[in-house]
């Protein structure tokens, strides 16, 4: 395998940071970034940052600084630039339908308009974001399973992604957001779970499987309205109506058919969203460390709808099973689908010697359920796990986390499975569900850049698919890898 460039790069860049920092004075904390694809993040050039490039490294928030002047420039306009890279290798030492290693990666851009700064209109917000996706896909390639080994894998592209104006009312107590939008940007969000790499802790598995075209999520967008509530200091509200899909055609891969992001389709059903929000203590409360004080949490519960049609999963439209030979080979339809979820956020312990109120652990947990299983590939999915920011005392911007999926699949994805091996009399197996753990560790190297080593372990790949390789279900899968996130 060759070595990827992006990595030599960012390695080559690490090389000087170090070299940097030995005749400079000391780093100095920086604040801990999770990186996620599509995350709202922005790294803020410091000012007054020095002139030597290479010993400015080890201290600037942004690989690049001002880029030579560039930043300071747009900031006089009111506009942001954020570029960040996200390098990664992965591969399964065991298991799968094949072993090796790919490497994958994603470059984002978001330029920001803030239009107080620009012309006097305070609370608005103009966005727009685009995607670089270079590399290879192990997960289609090499392991075959339901929920996928990383958040940034998908098809090579360069497209757009999010294009939306948000405008904020009522002493920005409320404020509305239109536009091409990514919903994992604000609704399901567990901040806790945005630490790890696979997919499912970003954009959930239910979504991605029963939603047309794997729904308006990460590198995909649907055009829509989002409201935001902010009833109390306690209490939020998050509701929009978006298209049903995030493709004109459902037939194929939603990513090839929209290659470049400029497909805005709005005809078809509506997917309709909306999300409560519950914060403790309140926003805006004071913090100390005083241990009597109590252990912040944020719970969310959502439902979604989707008015699109749904095709089933065990039958045609005449009622015969689709792996009979007498089917008609069209599935039944179904008007609508829908779900439910809830999302919790909670610190469970922080350290009472620890000045700063930073070093803790939290837990975090997601789960969502869809009732209507005739039309659902899955029904149940579950994330939850456990973070400790600053595990090693003294490295105040490290974070380290365990945690798990768990995906069923529906009762008539199943039944399909037991029909395809009556009516052919072959080996066919009956899908299950499929469970995974990962332990993850990120490691701040450079205010700029964090390097983050993995492991995850899959049982029952696919939920016990059979292996197009042989006659055998795939087998359990060890993943290793490492990501490099870079601020640029």
């Amino acid at each position: 395998m060759q070595f990827p460039k992006p990595i030599l790069f960012c390695s080559i860049g690490l090389l000087f940071a170090f070299l940097g920092s030995s005749f400079a004075t000391p780093p100095v904390a920086a604040t801990s970034v999770v990186v996620q694809p599509g995350s709202n993040s922005s790294a803020v050039n410091e000012p007054g940052q020095t002139s030597d490039f290479l010993s400015g490294l080890a201290k600037r928030d942004t690989l690049l600084g001002d880029m030579a002047g560039l930043r300071p420039f747009l900031s006089r306009f009111g506009i942001s630039l954020t570029i960040q890279e996200t390098s990664e290798v992965l591969g399964n030492v065991s298991g799968g339908v094949r072993q090796g290693f790919e490497y994958d990666g994603l470059t984002q851009a978001t330029l920001q308009l803030d239009t107080e700064r620009a012309f006097g209109l305070h609370g608005g917000t103009f966005n727009i974001s685009g995607l670089q996706l270079h590399g290879r896909n192990l997960s289609t390639e090499n392991l075959d399973t339901l929920q996928t080994a990383s958040g940034i894998e998908a098809d090579r592209a360069t497209r757009l992604w999010e294009l939306w104006y948000q405008q904020s009312f009522l002493n920005d107590k409320m404020d509305v957001k239109i536009g091409q939008q990514s919903l994992d940007q604000e609704f399901m969000v567990s901040q806790n779970a945005l630490l790890f790499v696979n997919t499912m802790f970003g954009w959930p598995m239910l979504p991605s499987a029963d939603l047309p075209g794997g729904g308006p999520a990460y590198p995909l967008s649907a055009l829509g309205v989002r409201l935001r509530w902010h009833a109390t200091d306690s209490l939020t509200l998050l509701a929009g109506l978006f298209n049903g899909s995030p493709v004109s055609d459902l037939n194929g891969d939603s990513q090839a058919i929209n290659a470049s992001g400029l497909s805005f389709p709005l005809h078809g059903g509506v997917l309709a969203i909306a999300e409560l929000q519950y914060s403790y203590p309140a926003v805006g409360s004071m913090v100390t460390t005083d241990q009597s004080q109590p252990l912040s949490g944020v719970y969310r519960l959502g439902f979604w709808y989707d008015s699109e049609d749904f095709a089933d999963q065990e039958v045609d439209n005449t009622g015969v099973p689709l792996a009979s030979p007498a089917s008609t080979g069209n599935p039944r339809n179904h008007r609508g689908d829908y779900a439910f979820y809830a999302v919790v956020d909670q610190a469970i312990w922080n350290d009472p010697n620890d000045e700063d109120a930073d070093r803790g652990v939290s837990f975090f947990a997601r789960a969502m359920g869809a009732p209507e299983e005739d039309r659902n590939l899955i029904d149940i999915s579950v994330n939850s796990g456990f973070t400790f920011h600053e595990p090693i005392r003294g490295r105040g911007d490290d974070t380290l986390g365990l945690g798990m999926g768990y995906a069923k699949v529906s009762d008539s994805a199943a039944d399909s499975d037991r029909d395809t091996a009556f009516f052919t009399g072959s080996y066919y197996p009956v899908r299950g569900s499929e469970e995974f753990v990962e332990l993850t560790y990120q490691y701040q190297l450079a205010p700029w850049c964090q390097l983050q080593p993995d492991f995850q372990y899959v049982f029952d790949p696919g939920g016990g698919v059979a292996n197009p390789t042989s006659d055998r279900r795939v087998k359990n899968e060890a993943v290793l890898g490492i990501r490099m996130n870079v601020q640029f």
